[in-house]
């Protein structure tokens, strides 16, 4: 199964789009689980995922976050503006998996 964090200021704009990716991934017969925190929980929490998801409004922790991660060979990325505004579930779902299984392969 791959676990998936989203990370932005407080977790909150960020569970909505948890929520629309844990659709389509259920409905697609996807075995995900997601979690969305705030930034602060960042350094505590990236171990026990794959990835990491920042929301755009926190693309400014990009370099920080990816310091971090890159120590536990886990990716970060910021979320495309267009599709966390449009909270397409389906492409970013579809887009961190895989990005997970390219880095899987390194």
């Amino acid at each position: 199964m791959n676990k998936i964090l989203l990370c932005c200021a407080a977790g909150m704009s960020t569970s909505m789009l948890v929520q629309r990716m844990e659709k389509y991934a259920k409905q697609s017969d996807i075995d995900v689980e997601i979690n969305a925190i705030g930034f602060e929980e960042f350094s505590e929490q990236i171990q026990n995922y794959d990835c990491c998801l920042l929301g755009p409004q926190i693309k400014y922790k990009l370099a920080e976050f990816k310091a971090i991660a890159d120590q536990q060979h886990k990716p970060v990325v910021v979320i495309n503006t267009m599709d966390y505004g449009m909270m397409n579930g389906e492409k970013i779902l579809n887009e961190t998996l895989k990005m997970i299984a390219s880095n899987e392969v390194k």
